[in-house]
């Protein structure tokens, strides 16, 4: 149960609208956007910053995704990593691959591009940040200075999410928990 009760009386509220996109974005009503909702201006700025951070750009959104799920995982943030995953599985994201998730430094499911951005995010959702100069040299053989800004982009959605839901103990919606639980449990063997 989230540590704060989440707005329930939304559909006739000037955020109505914002609602119903992130619910057809989603799949599912996020339960932290009930709970931003109790300040609507940090959920209207929110649901900006997440949309120009998710729009088509060099970085494909598969590959956001994983992103955001490697920093979360990294992070602990149940919350987030159930989100991210069934995210990305809604991006063409195979399950083998969402699996395999911890071993993407070895597995040859992911390409040494994506390794490198992994490797960044999972060091930059440890606390401390663990990315180093050497870090940045692999992931600028791979990526142009706009993709590399859209990579941190992610990383630090998925900072302030972290923290907003493990603080707030958000209640997990049952669409991104099942998908999650049956991944962990796959891979778990």
């Amino acid at each position: 149960m989230s540590r704060i009760e989440p707005i329930q009386e939304y559909k006739d509220s000037t955020l109505s609208a914002l609602f119903e996109q992130g619910e057809k974005w989603m799949g599912f009503l996020p339960n932290d956007g009930l709970l931003m909702a109790h300040k609507p201006e940090l959920l209207t700025s929110f649901f900006d910053l997440a949309k120009t951070i998710y729009e088509e750009g060099e970085v494909d959104n598969g590959l956001k995704r994983m992103i955001g799920h490697i920093t979360s995982l990294s992070a602990g943030c149940s919350y987030c990593s159930a989100h991210t995953s069934y995210g990305a599985a809604k991006q063409g994201v195979s399950e083998e691959k969402l699996k395999a998730i911890w071993q993407f430094q070895t597995s040859p499911l992911f390409s040494e591009k994506e390794k490198t951005a992994l490797n960044v995010a999972l060091k930059a959702g440890m606390i401390p940040n663990q990315v180093t100069d050497e870090d940045f040299d692999m992931l600028k053989k791979h990526y142009s200075n706009t993709a590399i800004v859209e990579i941190v982009g992610v990383i630090s959605l998925f900072g302030f999410l972290n923290r907003w839901n493990s603080t707030l103990n958000t209640q997990l919606e049952s669409t991104p928990s099942n998908f999650y639980n049956k991944i962990k449990q796959d891979s778990d063997g």
